[in-house]
């Protein structure tokens, strides 16, 4: 098949360039469906349904900042509860301090929609790990924390290990947050791991799409959405998700995202799954 092979950005990427460096790349779903079914059940072996842990060995240690910039968070909302910790305080603190308004009230509310999900199902959870995870879950959207190359769910996961790495976070809890974090956007994957990594998924899903709203009740979204308000987070959301299609758009190759670099970026490089089948190198 016949590619044009013009130069189509600013990063000089071609659909011929993006279609050889596509092999061997694994496709990323963005299925916001609420599977709980499929949700994991490995949790720490004290939580309490629906309550999950508001400590971990690491929650009393670590070197927060101490800028002053720490953003004000109720203790619940919606009569869920906001973990208190230090390590807690200070990724809301890190997160707040690296995004915009509207990107953190994001993920905010990407926590108390996931809470409120389980805990509607009584399903048990580490609070903290949910939290620090949620909370932290969107920072590869952050200029400061983009890689040329990986995918945005990869970039924040990598920044989120590296603050946890710092306060001497255990290396297991790091890793849920790692994955919570980089399985995101795939919800078919996200809901088979333990709960903390699904309720990410199904949060920000949530908050993303409206997908599960139903599943809330009234008076908890209005809760959540008054403490919290989306402060045009459609419109903001777009103009991000334009900007890593023209800034890295082979982070996008079988990606969501490539829907909307085609859709309102004239040339888009980025080829599609049936370019990657057609144009591989065998003669069938």
């Amino acid at each position: 098949m016949r590619l044009p092979d013009r130069a189509l950005d600013g990063n000089g990427v071609t659909r011929r360039t993006a279609l050889r460096r596509g092999a061997g790349v694994a496709a990323a779903g963005a299925a916001f469906t609420v599977a709980s079914e499929h949700v994991g059940s490995a949790v720490a072996a004290d939580a309490a349904p629906g309550e999950g842990r508001d400590s971990s060995p690491a929650s009393n240690s670590g070197s927060g900042s101490g800028s002053g910039s720490e953003p004000y968070l109720p203790r619940s909302v919606a009569g869920i509860r906001i973990p208190g910790s230090r390590l807690a305080r200070n990724a809301a603190e890190f997160a707040r301090a690296a995004s915009s308004e509207t990107l953190f009230h994001h993920v905010m509310r990407s926590y108390l929609f996931g809470c409120a999900l389980f805990d509607l199902r009584s399903v048990p959870y580490d609070r903290e790990l949910a939290f620090v995870a949620a909370v932290l879950h969107d920072l590869g959207l952050v200029e400061a924390y983009r890689t040329p190359t990986e995918r945005f769910e990869v970039d924040g996961a990598d920044a989120a290990r590296r603050f946890l790495v710092g306060h001497r976070v255990p290396a297991e809890r790091v890793e849920v947050v790692w994955d919570a974090i980089a399985l995101h956007t795939d919800t078919g994957v996200a809901t088979r791991k333990r709960p903390e990594i699904a309720m990410v998924s199904l949060g920000s899903g949530l908050d993303f799409s409206g997908n599960g709203l139903q599943q809330i009740p009234s008076d908890t979204r209005e809760e959540i959405l008054a403490a919290f308000p989306r402060k045009g987070f459609k419109q903001d959301a777009l103009s991000t998700i334009l900007s890593l299609c023209r800034t890295k758009p082979l982070s996008t190759l079988m990606h969501p995202f490539a829907e909307v670099g085609r859709r309102h970026l004239p040339d888009f490089p980025v080829p599609t799954v049936e370019d990657l089948l057609l144009g591989a190198p065998f003669a069938d």
